[in-house]
């Protein structure tokens, strides 16, 4: 299986070859899954290797690109006190363990997609300002011809994944594609610094910064989008089991396989009614990471988080 860091990989496909009998099959091929697990070792899922994972991603969306630039040089566990003390840790909106899912999102993002975090969303969500608001994660992809891609992300954490939890993340997306909402994301992008630091090629930068002007169509920026949308859940199947056994990694293919087609259903549903110009040229990429115990993680993550602001 291939991976991202010590996750594997199990299903990365397209909604068209999920469900190929769909009566929308135009609004099926901008859809894709991927879904991700975490190992097992002695028995146990490896705890250590996901609340790693989450540490040492923290600083990716925890801090301005500039201080991350800066506090690295000086010391990686001063990059990491400085990321815990911008955490909410109790999102009003969206309820404990929202912080969890955004890193796990911009880890993802950073390892998988070769993504730039151009906006650190929990960074600016301590500041009580216009930048929090929108998408849970904002990023450029650079591909090797000077082109780039836009990708703003949606993040989850869930106690399940259950039909009736899908509706959330689909009006999140509708609010992120939105005209308003990519025209907001466009300006914040070219008005922070971070710009500069995750970009150091000028040209390359002005490109970017040019093309995310205001007087751009949103047309135009359409064609560019893609919104991942992680739900991390908490799942029975993974709570279950001890290894990474074929009976396991069948369950869960089969699950997250009609999750998908589930929630994109629901998508395309809404689509049909909003009639969003330019949705067939967005790319969506629905991402979901199963856990044992959601309790588990978010009560360590608050522990861990209030014992280093408390030790900083």
């Amino acid at each position: 299986m291939d991976k991202i860091c010590n996750f594997d990989i199990v299903i990365n496909t397209c909604l068209a070859e999920i469900n190929p009998t769909s009566v929308m099959p135009d609004f099926d091929k901008n859809g894709f899954l991927l879904s991700v697990i975490n190992g097992f070792e002695d028995g146990a899922w490896r705890k250590k290797v996901f609340r790693q994972f989450v540490m040492d991603n923290i600083a990716q969306t925890g801090l301005s690109a500039e201080d991350r630039d800066n506090l690295y040089c000086e010391s990686p566990y001063t990059t990491l006190t400085e990321s815990v003390k911008n955490l909410r840790l109790v999102d009003t909106d969206n309820g404990q363990g929202s912080e969890i899912a955004e890193i796990v999102l911009y880890g993802i993002m950073r390892y998988y997609y070769g993504a730039l975090p151009v906006v650190p969303k929990i960074f600016y969500k301590q500041n009580t300002n216009d930048n929090a608001k929108g998408a849970d994660s904002v990023h450029i992809v650079l591909d090797d011809k000077g082109d780039f891609t836009l990708w703003l992300g949606e993040a989850k954490f869930y106690s399940n994944i259950a039909n009736e939890r899908m509706y959330e993340p689909v009006k999140s997306v509708f609010d992120t594609i939105s005209t308003d909402k990519i025209k907001k994301e466009n300006s914040i992008i070219t008005s922070i610094s971070d710009l500069q630091y995750v970009i150091p090629n000028p040209d390359t930068r002005k490109f970017v910064q040019t093309i995310l002007r205001r007087e751009t169509s949103v047309d135009e920026i359409r064609k560019r989008l893609h919104v991942p949308i992680l739900l991390l859940h908490e799942c029975d199947k993974t709570q279950k089991a001890t290894e990474l056994s074929e009976t396991y990694l069948e369950e869960i293919k089969r699950y997250h396989l009609d999750r998908a087609v589930n929630y994109f259903n629901i998508q395309n549903g809404k689509q049909k009614k909003q009639n969003v110009h330019g949705y067939d040229n967005i790319q969506f990429h629905l991402i979901l990471f199963p856990v044992p115990n959601k309790n588990e993680i978010v009560n360590w993550f608050v522990e861990r988080a209030k014992q280093i602001k408390e030790d900083a």
